[in-house]
C-alpha cells in the first residue's frame, strides 16, 4: 500500500527537520549539546523554584575554545588521507555528553584528545582504517553522533595513538525493500535524516529517544537504545534485522531471517556491543508504513498509585499504544513549574483541584499512533481504564506541547548551567513487584547523597518504558555547582557511584537506555555473573585479539582511566566549604 505524504497527512510531532551542513562541526556546539542556534530558556518563575528547593546558585566560568585548542599536543599517528588531526576536530571528538564531559568541556580540562578523526565514506574505508590500526598498533573508537551519557567515546591516556572514526558521512538509505519492509542505512545515520529519508518513500523507523537530533542507527544498535515509542514499534532489538561489521579479523555479514532456530543469534552478539568487537558500518532495519493518525494525551490522577497502577493494566491489557509515561508527585510538580505561562498553569491547577487532583497529583502522558480505527479502538479502551482509577484527562493540548518539545529537552542542561544549576540523569528497569520500592531507593539515596556538606539535591522520577513484567525508572537531578569544577565532579561521583551500587544490587539493570560506556563499566559484573562476564570477554578477544577495539567499555581494562585532572576528584573529599556561597545558608529548601 503506497502512502501519501501530503502536507494534510500525518507526521510524526517534533520529529526534526534535518539540517544540512557545509562541515561536521559547523553549528554544532563545542563545548555542549546540539545546534548553537538552539536553546532552552527557563522561566522566571521556574528559577524561583528552583532556588527554593537547592538554593541560590553561581554560574562557573566557561573556558573558551582557543584555550582548549592551546592544549592540544601534537599527533602521534602515522599518516594517513582519511585521518585529519587538527586540533579542532581533535576537541569537537574527545568527549560525549555525560556530566563528567560536560564539566571537562565546560572547565577546559580535556587532559586526552584523540591523534586524530577519521571520516570514512563507505564499508570499504573502515576495513582499511581497522587494518591500519592492527598494523601500527592504534586503538580505535567509534564515534556516531556524539551523544554517549556513559561514556563510551572518550579518549584515555595510553602509550598508544588514539583514532577516532566518526560515522557521520555514512548517512544514506542504501536500499528499501517495501515487500519485506526493511531498509538498509548507513550506520552514521542520524534520527531526522533516517526518519526524512523514510518519510518520503511513506515509511517510519519509529525510534525516537530523546537523543534523536545527533544519535545515529549505528549507536542505537551499538548501545541497545530504545525510543520513546517503544510500545508499537518496539526498542532497537526488535528494529534491527541484520547488516554489516568490520571487524579486526574480517567483514562478518548478517542476513535478514525473520526467524530462527539456528543456535545463538548473532544479531544478539553484536547489539550492545559498543565497538568492542568490531564497527558496525550498515543497518539493516524493520520498517512500517507511515501511521494515518497519531494523537498525545495528557492525564492527571490523584495519586502516584492511582497512576502507576493504570499504566501497569493499560499495558498488561495490550491495549494498542505508542507510548506510556507516568511521571511521579515532584517531578509533575516540577514540569508545571518550569513550563512557564503561570496564569494559565493556575487555571488547571485550580481546575484539577475542583476534579480531586490536588497535592500528590501525578501526570501520565499516552500516544495513540495508528489507523484510524485502531486508535478508535484504542482510545475508548484507554479512557475505560483510567476512570476506573480517577484519571483527568486534559485531552491533547497539554500532549501536543509536550510532542513539539521532546527533543529540545538535552537543552535544559544549558539553560540550567547559566543559572548555576547542574542537571543529569540515572535510568533502570526492574520488574512490576520492585519498581515503587526501587524507586523511592534511587531517589532518597541521591536526595541525601549531599546533606554532609549542606547541599540539597532535588530529585524526581518518570515511567518511561513500559512492559507486561515491568518498567524502566528514569530519575532526573538537579543540585548547584560546587566553588570549583573538581568539587562539582566530586559530589557527581558521590552520587553516581552510589545510585548505582544501589540499583544492581537491588534487582535492577545498569542501563535500561543508556548503554554500559566506561562509566556503567564497573556494575556490569553484578549484572551478568562471573561466568557471564567471562563469556562477554571471551567473546570480545575472539574478534579483537589484540584489544585495540575501543578498550575500556563493557569492562573496566587496567591501566585505563579518564584522562583529566578533575577525573581525581574524590567523593569522600567533600567538605562544607559550600556553605559559604548564597549569603552563608546552606540549600535547604524554603530556607
Amino acid at each position: 500500500m503506497t502512502r501519501s505524504t501530503d502536507e494534510d497527512e500525518y507526521k510524526p510531532i517534533g520529529v526534526l527537520t534535518p539540517s544540512v551542513k557545509n562541515s561536521e562541526s559547523e553549528m554544532r556546539r563545542w563545548n555542549g549539546w546540539g545546534d548553537e542556534n538552539n536553546s532552552m530558556e527557563l522561566p522566571a518563575n521556574g528559577l524561583d523554584f528552583l532556588a527554593g528547593r537547592v538554593g541560590q546558585a553561581n554560574a562557573l566560568p566557561d573556558a573558551s575554545l582557543q584555550e582548549v585548542l592551546d592544549k592540544v599536543p601534537e599527533s602521534r599517528l602515522p599518516s594517513h588521507l582519511l585521518i585529519d588531526d587538527s586540533p579542532e576536530t581533535r576537541v569537537r571528538h574527545a568527549r560525549g555528553q555525560s556530566l563528567p564531559d560536560w564539566l571537562a568541556m565546560r572547565s577546559g580540562d580535556f587532559g586526552v584528545f584523540p591523534d586524530g578523526v577519521a571520516f570514512p565514506e563507505s564499508s570499504d574505508q573502515v576495513r582499511e582504517l581497522i587494518d591500519f590500526c592492527t598494523d601500527h598498533d592504534v586503538i580505535l573508537i567509534p564515534y556516531g553522533g556524539g551523544t554517549s551519557v556513559a561514556g563510551h567515546i572518550n579518549p584515555f591516556h595510553s602509550d598508544k595513538p588514539i583514532l577516532t572514526l566518526d560515522m557521520g558521512r555514512m548517512n544514506q538509505l542504501l536500499a528499501l525493500d517495501e515487500q519485506s519492509q526493511i531498509a538498509t542505512f548507513g550506520a552514521g545515520t542520524p534520527g531526522p535524516m533516517l526518519e526524512s529519508q523514510l518519510r518520503a518513500n511513506g515509511y517510519t523507523l519509529g525510534h525516537f529517544p530523546q537523543s534523536f537530533e545527533l544519535s545515529t542507527v549505528g549507536g542505537w544498535v551499538a548501545s541497545r537504545s530504545s525510543g520513546q515509542q517503544s510500545l508499537r514499534y518496539g526498542r532497537i532489538e526488535q528494529m534491527f534485522a541484520g547488516g554489516r561489521i568490520e571487524t579486526p579479523l574480517g567483514t562478518m555479514d548478517i542476513p535478514t531471517i525473520p526467524a530462527s532456530s539456528a543456535g545463538p543469534d548473532l544479531r544478539e552478539m553484536f547489539m550492545g556491543s559498543e565497538g568492542r568487537m568490531g564497527i558496525i558500518t550498515e543497518v539493516k532495519v524493520r520498517v512500517t508504513p507511515l501511521a494515518d493518525k497519531e494523537d498525545f494525551y495528557v492525564v492527571v490522577f490523584p495519586s502516584w498509585e492511582q497512576a502507576r497502577s493504570a499504566a501497569r493494566e493499560l499495558v498488561q491489557s495490550k491495549i494498542q499504544l505508542s507510548m506510556c509515561r507516568v511521571s511521579n508527585e515532584i517531578e509533575t510538580e516540577t514540569q508545571l513549574a518550569l513550563a512557564g505561562h503561570p496564569e494559565q498553569i493556575a487555571w488547571l491547577e485550580k481546575y484539577l483541584r475542583w476534579r480531586g487532583a490536588d497535592d500528590g497529583k501525578c501526570m501520565m502522558t499516552i500516544g495513540i499512533t495508528g489507523s484510524r480505527p485502531q486508535c478508535r479502538a484504542a482510545k475508548s479502551q484507554f479512557k475505560s481504564i483510567i476512570r476506573r482509577y480517577k484519571g483527568i484527562s486534559t485531552g491533547t493540548i497539554l500532549g501536543k506541547k509536550w510532542a513539539e518539545k521532546r527533543f529540545m529537552m538535552p537543552y535544559l542542561r544549558e539553560a540550567l548551567w547559566r543559572d548555576g544549576y547542574v542537571v543529569d540523569t540515572l535510568e533502570t528497569a526492574t520488574d512490576w513487584d520492585n519498581a515503587d520500592s526501587l524507586m523511592r531507593e534511587i531517589e532518597e539515596n541521591l536526595r541525601s547523597s549531599l546533606k554532609q556538606v549542606g547541599e540539597s539535591v532535588h530529585v524526581f522520577t518518570h515511567l518511561s518504558h513500559f512492559y507486561g513484567q515491568g518498567c524502566s525508572i528514569y530519575t532526573t537531578y538537579v543540585f548547584r555547582t560546587a566553588e570549583s569544577y573538581a568539587k562539582t565532579l566530586a559530589f557527581w561521583r558521590k552520587m553516581k557511584s552510589t545510585t548505582s551500587e544501589l540499583i544492581v544490587h537491588r534487582r535492577g539493570t545498569i542501563s535500561h537506555q543508556h548503554g554500559v560506556g566506561r562509566d556503567h563499566a564497573p556494575y556490569l559484573s553484578v549484572e551478568k555473573g562471573d561466568l557471564g562476564m567471562r563469556a562477554i570477554k571471551s567473546l570480545v578477544h575472539t574478534f579483537d585479539p589484540k584489544n585495540l577495539m575501543n578498550p575500556g567499555t563493557l569492562y573496566p581494562v587496567e591501566g585505563i582511566a579518564e584522562g583529566t585532572e578533575l577525573a581525581a576528584a574524590n567523593p569522600d573529599d567533600m567538605d562544607n566549604s559550600t556553605l559559604s556561597r548564597s549569603g552563608g545558608q546552606g540549600a535547604t529548601g524554603s530556607e
